[in-house]
């Protein structure tokens, strides 16, 4: 990702803070296989483990997992094979998670009350977050083995909790209805899902993060932007337009 200063956020809280926020990464591998494209994306939806206070050095995971029927995880279940390597161990390659905020939106020049009334050179653009995430991913794929069954459970519980709780608010307080409580599964039909899946840890190296909302426009632009925004009426507009004004409030506080 090419990130500007400008556009960066340097704070790795915030940049988690984004991942718990906007779970659903797209995993990309890149894969030699004589079966399998070598390159290969699926979007799955991520629990974030931040490292703990005790922890030296501190490490962040991720935990997901893939269809086993997926081309993705058959590739990467072949290539561990290949190499005499049971489940739970880690891939060669380098893998790439990309998280994208809920939206994103094109940046009329029309909106910009500054620049375009005084000259024609402004141009059209899009604006949006994004947080790009490097690590090495192990992968747990013999359902038969205890340490699989032990990883896909763990990650069901949490990612069931993470999805009912945070992001659909049942949390059966204040009013809120109670969460779906995935122990109501069938322990036979949970076992069948068990065995169609395939589970992935990530260790991450380093985490980057590009946040575009027309900060590297003059302050009559910027409020151009957002009266513009606001206009259209829509939740993307709306979204867009109090990330500008966030932003924009950022760069002139830094300016002083």
């Amino acid at each position: 990702m090419h990130i500007q200063s400008i556009y960066s956020d340097p704070s790795p809280t915030a940049l988690l803070d984004f991942i718990q926020e906007n779970p659903l990464g797209i995993f990309t591998t890149g894969i030699p296989s004589p079966n399998h494209a070598h390159l290969q994306s699926s979007h799955i939806p991520w629990v974030l483990d931040r490292p703990s206070a005790t922890e030296a050095p501190p490490r962040v995971r991720l935990r997901g997992h893939i269809a086993r029927a997926n081309p993705q995880a058959k590739a990467m279940i072949e290539s561990l094979a290949y190499s005499n390597l049971p489940s739970g161990s880690t891939l060669d390659q380098e893998v790439l998670i990309l998280f994208n905020g809920p939206h994103h939106h094109y940046v009329t020049p029309k909106f910009y009350a500054e620049t375009a009334p005084a000259s024609a050179k402004a141009a059209g653009t899009w604006n949006y977050a994004a947080v790009q995430v490097y690590g090495r991913a192990r992968v747990f794929f013999d359902s038969k083995s205890q340490e699989t069954d032990e990883f896909l459970v763990r990650q069901l519980y949490a990612l069931s909790e993470q999805s009912e709780k945070r992001i659909m608010g049942f949390t059966g307080t204040e009013g809120r209805e109670a969460p779906w409580n995935i122990d109501d599964v069938p322990v036979n039909y949970m076992n069948i899902l068990k065995k169609g899946i395939v589970g992935i840890e990530v260790e991450v190296d380093r985490v980057e993060g590009k946040f575009k909302m027309s900060q590297e426009k003059p302050r009559g632009d910027r409020e151009g932007v957002i009266r513009g925004f606001e206009g259209l009426g829509s939740e993307a507009a709306d979204y867009i337009a109090k990330y500008v004004r966030q932003w924009g409030e950022l760069k002139d506080a830094v300016k002083g």
